[in-house]
């Protein structure tokens, strides 16, 4: 549960490793590092998100690297965010003393976060201060397959032997002597550390203090467009810092989450890499980010998916952070995976994958665009319009659909919807806008699919819509979203019915549900999963909508209280022991906190 001011805990070590709940996030829009309950930083991709990580030991304790400051004897642990910001303290209890370390990604000075521009110094910085007693404080950078250091003027030039990135530059208050020190520090010392990367800031200033104080300022600057006052608004504080911890601010693309490979579940093999930006999240980061204040972001994202669908011509469902195609997926056998879930996977296979919710969602963020007062360039326009009119053929074709199967594909319901949404949008731009078009066609064929989706898909003896367009009765947790969409009225009966089914059907327990069964729905891929997050968010959306409230809040407090202490959610979770699973933090789930939370503050006010 988030905590803005926890207490000490064990260190847990599970086959090596920390468990998931017991990391914290820090980021500074061009990548973002993982910070463990133990001082470890066992995750960091350079330059960028999308880069190899320098350090991975969350893939391979053993061999992955880390950068690892912390007491020796350590006994228990807490972490918190300074409130507002992206800026992390970890402090550390051993047997002679208690230390904090403050980590951040720093900022430039005055950095402007609602802009879209790098903000990014290519800088880390760790401070510890000895809190109570005295510590021997070791300290270990090692990068993945060891590293070169020289010693310079300005502290030590490190050349990792794995990494390709530009050399590394770590600077202290204190001598370093090599990769490994340990430092005897009493009450009230200090130890500074700052590595750098790229533009390497040899002989600029040594004002850690400094920079932290302004990064901090900068985030709490960017928090005053926050505008929510509904319920777990703290969490909902929380989550919206972290959905622009995972934004990429110069691109305004959006990073379905910063880690590769993450099992679900332990042991498995559904390990991919999600260091990209999927047109799919970036759509529902704006709905979500829009609500609560921050268009700048919103309308970024928009800029976003435009721009990467004009440069390549085709809608993809996912592309790099600069716009381009996404590498193609290959295993890594030098790296063992999370608590020995093999394999490690960079790339992701499922870029190419017949998706035809794209042309839904780049037409539903064109009009969005649009809505903000935007223009549109005709030749773009005669773009989308094309997509309108394959949207209206594709919904008859097999494809992978929303969760991305690797077996061979079928007709989704979810996908014929988005293809709804890609012809209904097009027709409203045009009939807004003047703009030249096959209006009527597209209208009349939105209808007919929205009609067709309810009759066709319908199965009357499971009381539900079927994953399947051609029915079957089988569900799936993406016909939750085809009220959200706009597709189908929350309220149809046949929706109220089929929100039953998924509920009682797919349900993992205590509010968690599965976003398909394997044995009804195979996918090409061996083992189960655990429970999806943002499907029980989507439960609580169609709650709302029913007029549901109680039960509707009461998922939705039961969902927020089992985000970890530092208010983060991973994409899966373990049903029987709500341990986190998969790639975290998840963006999707923490946009699930937001959406649902301003679903149920406006409805709660409607009802007053």
């Amino acid at each position: 549960m988030h905590d803005p001011d926890p207490s000490f805990r064990p260190v847990r070590l599970l086959d090596g490793y920390l468990p998931l709940e017991d990391l914290g996030l820090i980021g500074d829009g061009t990548t973002a590092a993982l910070v463990g309950l133990n001082g470890s930083i066992p995750w960091m991709c350079l330059p960028r998100f999308d880069s190899d990580p320098v350090f991975c030991a969350l893939l391979d304790h053993a061999r992955g690297g880390h950068f690892t400051v912390a007491p020796e004897n350590l006994r228990e642990a807490r972490q918190r965010y300074e409130p507002d910001t992206g800026v992390l303290h970890t402090e550390l209890r051993s047997d002679t003393g208690l230390v904090r370390v403050t980590d951040a990604l720093v900022l430039r000075s005055g950095a402007d976060l609602s802009d879209d521009a790098p903000s990014s110094r290519g800088e880390l910085v760790r401070s510890v201060t000895v809190l109570e007693g005295a510590v021997r404080l070791a300290v270990e950078l090692e990068p993945r397959g060891g590293a070169q250091a020289h010693h310079l003027y300005s502290g030590l030039e490190v050349q990792p032997a794995h990494h390709t990135s530009p050399r590394l530059h770590l600077r202290s208050n204190r001598p370093l002597n090599g990769l490994r020190t340990v430092h005897d520090l009493g009450q009230g010392d200090r130890l500074d550390l700052v590595l750098s990367w790229g533009r390497i800031h040899r002989h600029h200033r040594f004002e850690p203090d400094a920079t932290v104080r302004q990064t901090a300022d900068a985030w709490r600057r960017w928090m005053r467009s926050f505008d929510y006052a509904g319920p777990q608004h703290a969490l909902v504080r929380r989550a919206a810092i972290t959905l622009k911890m995972c934004d990429d601010w110069a691109n305004g693309a959006l990073v379905a989450a910063p880690t590769s490979s993450l099992p679900a579940p332990v042991g498995g093999i559904r390990n991919w890499d999600y260091r990209y930006a999927w047109i799919r999240d970036a759509a529902f980061a704006v709905f979500a980010l829009r609500r609560i204040g921050f268009g700048g972001e919103a309308e970024a994202f928009l800029g976003w998916v435009l721009d990467a669908f004009e440069r390549g011509r085709r809608p993809r469902i996912m592309y790099t952070l600069n716009g381009n195609q996404v590498p193609d997926e290959i295993e890594d056998p030098g790296l063992e995976g999370y608590r020995g879930s093999a394999p490690v996977r960079w790339g992701n296979g499922a870029a190419d994958q017949r998706q035809h919710d794209v042309y839904g969602e780049i037409l539903d963020c064109a009009d969005q665009w649009l809505l903000r007062g935007r223009e549109i360039h005709p030749a773009m326009w005669s773009s989308l319009a094309g997509l309108a009119d394959a949207a209206g053929r594709a919904w008859r074709q097999p494809d992978q659909g929303i969760w991305e199967i690797r077996s061979d594909g079928r007709p989704f319901t979810y996908s014929a919807g988005l293809c709804h949404v890609a012809l209904d949008r097009a027709a409203r731009i045009a009939e807004r806008f003047a703009l030249p078009g096959d209006t009527g066609h597209w209208r009349a064929e939105a209808d007919r699919l929205r009609s067709l989706i309810l009759e066709q898909s319908w199965d009357e003896k499971a009381q539900a819509l079927s994953v399947y367009l051609d029915g079957g009765g089988i569900v799936d947790a993406s016909l939750l979203n085809l009220p959200l969409r706009h597709v189908v009225p929350v309220d149809h009966p046949r929706m109220v019915a089929t929100t039953r089914a998924v509920a009682e059907r797919l349900s993992a327990g205590n509010g968690l549900l599965y976003r398909y069964l394997h044995d009804e729905h195979p996918d090409g891929l061996a083992g189960d999963e655990g429970a999806f997050v943002l499907c029980s968010f989507w439960m609580v959306d169609n709650l709302v909508g029913q007029g549901r409230l109680d039960e509707a809040e009461e998922l939705y407090t039961s969902l927020c209280s089992r985000a970890s202490p530092l208010g983060l959610l991973s994409e899966q979770m373990d049903p029987t022991t709500g341990v986190f699973m998969g790639n975290f933090p998840q963006a999707f789930s923490h946009i699930g906190i937001i959406a649902s939370g301003v679903n149920l503050e406006r409805a709660k006010g409607a009802s007053r």
